[in-house]
């Protein structure tokens, strides 16, 4: 195959093939609380440049058209999670999000939207609180009994495999937002915390398998998941927290049967820090 044509599919399977523009309309949330009482949508004609993404679209509003509008960003390449919104009905990544594939899909305007659920402090900026609270919650990062070893703790390939798709995780938020199960129980540790508490309770290097589980096995945790798969399909990164959290409730059932002591340590067990 040439290789213009291997360019050509590759831009067309990803969404940077020039769409024929010289214009797209993006129509952006807005609300300020000082001055709005209620969020509005602001209609924003701009240049259209091949590979454009959403985020740029958006820095080409704040930088030449309105410099007051408020959105979070941070690497620009998928791994900060910080740019998730909900984007033409879907939660997307806005650096990840061809303008060109939207257009493709059929949509005449780029819509963005701040993710749905969560208070508003300005424009697309949402208040992140509860679900840093819910994160930390679990204690997320390794627990050791054992003596430090001299060197690190060694790990499989094959080990290493089955929490792969959980590290992944960027901790965005999109799965917390999506969760039915979130909005009506303001006490629910939410698909994250459930998800990362399953990645550190499948890594062989932890030791506090038991006392992990303790924390999400109550009705405000495990059993709190209704497995509605919202979260599966808000994810960016194609991973599944419900499959992981039907691994909590199997190896919590497991735990109890075998009479685990650990369930019942609490958060206090696990150390304030790393």
């Amino acid at each position: 195959m040439a290789t213009t044509e291997k360019t050509r599919m590759n831009e067309e399977s990803t969404g940077r093939a020039a769409v024929g523009l010289e214009k797209v309309v993006l129509k952006v949330y807005r609300f300020d609380p000082e001055t709005d009482e209620r969020g509005r949508l602001d209609t924003f004609e701009i240049p259209y440049v091949d590979g454009m993404t959403v985020l740029d679209g958006l820095f080409t509003v704040l930088e030449k058209i309105d410099g007051s509008l408020a959105f979070r960003f941070s690497c620009r390449e998928g791994i900060c999670g910080a740019c998730a919104m909900f984007i033409n009905g879907s939660y997307r990544l806005a650096c990840e999000t061809q303008v060109a594939r939207l257009l493709r899909e059929g949509h005449r305007e780029v819509h963005v939207m701040p993710l749905p659920h969560l208070p508003v402090i300005r424009d697309l900026v949402v208040d992140m609180t509860r679900f840093w609270e819910c994160y930390e919650a679990i204690a997320p990062w390794i627990v050791t009994r054992s003596a430090d070893p001299e060197r690190e703790r060694p790990q499989s390939p094959e080990e290493r495999k089955r929490i792969d798709e959980y590290v992944g995780c960027i901790l965005c938020g999109s799965c917390f937002s999506s969760c039915p199960s979130v909005w009506t129980g303001k006490e629910y540790l939410g698909p994250t915390a459930m998800m990362k508490t399953f990645r550190w309770v499948a890594d062989t290097r932890d030791e506090a398998h038991d006392e992990r589980l303790g924390l999400v096995a109550h009705e405000k945790g495990a059993w709190r998941c209704h497995t509605i798969f919202n979260c599966v399909e808000a994810c960016p990164k194609k991973i599944n927290p419900t499959s992981a959290i039907q691994g909590l409730k199997g190896r919590t059932v497991a735990a109890l049967l075998r009479g685990a002591k650990g369930l019942r340590a609490g958060r206090k067990a696990l150390a304030d820090r790393p």
